[in-house]
């Protein structure tokens, strides 16, 4: 066993990124669950001596004890939220909104389209990409079959709506709330560099979108005084309820917006509002529609990913960055920004986004915050607009995808590609502009 350690140590950066490589890998095959693989990955990381199994060794603290490495302030946050949104959403407020606004667009699919568009996008910003389809799904297959029209364009408007306005935030998407805790970003940090040009994406995709699939969105007269006529006084099943969550979501998020001042921690602020929520539920009845898979998912990657920066993987990566941009802001924001565009839509944005934080902290204490500020914006939208590339690009597509094919409208991997591709090209080029102008 000394021999195995040994040989681990000297060979730690190549063992310690081999192991996250092949975690890429079988991720991105889909044929084992993800959160196997991180936990596995994980419990090989720490076993190879990677990591430090004690906290302690000789009465002193272990720098690389493997607990250091995961990211709480992410895991406290990403399981609050999970709980005040299940909780309100049990009331039926969200499908009592989205109904509200397709009322108001008096069953005329172009505006449908453009409703749900930005009910998406809004949602997403303030509750997870996946939340947030499940909640619109039900609605967009019912308004097509009375509208008797094909659902698929207000399906892909929605997975792109979701992605994109989940980037504007710190809650919206999970990448985000890795960059959040690494670079120390607050709530406002993000609405106010990245509010903006996600808005501007937001107007340029559903212009084209309207565009492309203007000649699908047409539907006869009396089926469209149906919807303009929808029946939405039993949608919300207990006012208490809906009461109660909504006050304590508005309270959550006015402590993210003003964490300037009052310094609580955006997961303190979420932990306090899941608390008080379940004060007045059965906590078992609500835990068990946390996204646990998720949760240990992160766990997991973290682990691997502390095993990589343990070893100076991490450093090195930084070193080359560095090295191939001449040390250069500008090359360096463009390269992380395209490379994580293309990079998160053929692989989970989450590990990646894991992976690259680590690295963009060692190049900010190499450089300087000022140096690093455009780069971890560009990672940010890279990464999360990336998702919108293929059907496996984020776990909204793959939500969304799964449910049309068992409504019996399955999207096709090249045909989403054809539109993805688009929009992602939008989508940086618009950011490019966006960094070039602000920070550069």
């Amino acid at each position: 066993m000394e021999m195995i350690h040994s040989y681990v140590q000297a060979h730690n950066v190549i063992i310690s990124a081999g192991i996250l490589i092949f975690a890429y890998i079988l991720i991105a095959t889909e044929k084992i669950p993800k959160v196997t693989i991180a936990l596995l990955g994980a419990g090989i990381t720490i076993l190879l001596g990677l990591v430090g199994q004690d906290k302690l060794a000789d009465g002193t603290l272990v720098p690389h004890y493997f607990i250091n490495f995961v990211d709480f302030n992410v895991i406290f946050l990403l399981v609050s939220m999970m709980i005040i949104v299940n909780i309100t959403t049990r009331s039926g407020v969200f499908t009592w909104i989205a109904n509200e606004l397709l009322r108001h667009t008096k069953g005329h699919p172009v505006r449908i389209l453009i409703a749900l568009g930005l009910f998406t996008a809004v949602t997403s910003a303030f509750l997870d990409n996946v939340t947030t389809v499940i909640l619109v799904l039900p609605i967009t297959f019912a308004i097509a079959r009375q509208l008797e029209i094909n659902p698929l364009p207000f399906l892909l408007t929605e997975i792109f709506s979701s992605n994109i306005g989940g980037t504007a935030t710190l809650i919206g998407d999970p990448p985000n709330i890795i960059i959040g805790s690494a670079a120390g970003f607050s709530f406002m940090d993000f609405l106010y560099n990245l509010t903006f040009p996600v808005a501007v994406i937001m107007i340029v995709v559903l212009m084209v979108l309207t565009t492309i699939f203007r000649h699908q969105l047409h539907a006869p007269e009396d089926k469209m005084k149906e919807v303009a006529n929808l029946d939405n006084s039993k949608t919300i099943t207990d006012k208490g309820l809906m009461f109660r969550s909504m006050l304590i979501l508005t309270l959550v998020i006015a402590g993210f917006v003003t964490h300037d001042i009052t310094h609580i921690q955006t997961c303190v602020a979420a932990m306090l509002g899941a608390s008080v929520l379940l004060l007045f539920e059965k906590p078992a009845d609500i835990l068990k529609d946390v996204e646990w898979n998720t949760i240990f998912f992160f766990v997991g990657l973290f682990i691997i990913i502390g095993g990589v920066e343990a070893s100076g993987g991490i450093k090195l990566m930084a070193e080359w960055i560095l090295d191939v941009t001449n040390g250069s802001k500008e090359a360096a924001s463009m390269l992380i920004l395209w490379a994580s565009g293309i990079i998160s839509g053929v692989i989970d944005n989450i590990p990646y986004t894991a992976t690259m934080a680590p690295m963009l902290s060692v190049i900010e204490h190499a450089k300087s915050p000022e140096y690093a500020f455009p780069l971890w914006w560009s990672l940010s939208m890279g990464a999360c607009l990336g998702g919108n590339l293929t059907i496996i690009g984020a776990a909204a597509n793959v939500i969304v995808s799964e449910n049309a094919s068992a409504q019996g409208h399955p999207i096709k991997f090249l045909n989403f590609l054809a539109y993805g591709f688009f929009v992602v090209i939008i989508s940086l080029i618009i950011c490019t502009a966006y960094i070039k102008f602000m920070y550069l």
